[in-house]
């Protein structure tokens, strides 16, 4: 099960984003961000019936729905890092984005771009 992600403080997550943007951000940095913006959906859409993950770096559940307490949720949705930054950033439209989802829920795109 995806555990809950906390948003960083908004200085850090400045921080990071102006790193990212500048093309100098490190792995570390990368999966910082990545966690954040999750974070962020998190508390957005709280719930447990979709499942966002974004490989290697973190998953969480999210939006409301039927309550899921074991296994795979019925709804994920997966894609990569660069990917789910944009998308949170509201510089990549969920509908031009290359994401594998299925199940109902699935559509994020009442919840991004996210604020940070």
């Amino acid at each position: 099960m995806a555990r809950r992600l906390v948003p960083l403080p908004a200085d850090e997550a400045s921080a990071l984003l102006a790193r990212l943007d500048a093309g100098e951000a490190d792995r570390a940095d990368l999966k910082a961000v990545v966690k954040h913006l999750l974070g962020l959906l998190s508390e957005r859409a709280p719930g447990r019936s979709v499942e966002v993950r974004v490989p290697p770096y973190a998953a969480v559940q999210c939006i409301e729905g039927a309550r899921h307490t074991r296994g795979t949720p019925p709804a994920v949705v997966e894609m990569d890092a660069d990917t789910w930054i944009a998308l949170a950033r509201g510089r990549l439209a969920w509908a031009d984005a290359k994401v594998a989802a299925s199940g109902e829920r699935s559509d994020l795109s009442p919840y991004l771009p996210l604020s940070s």
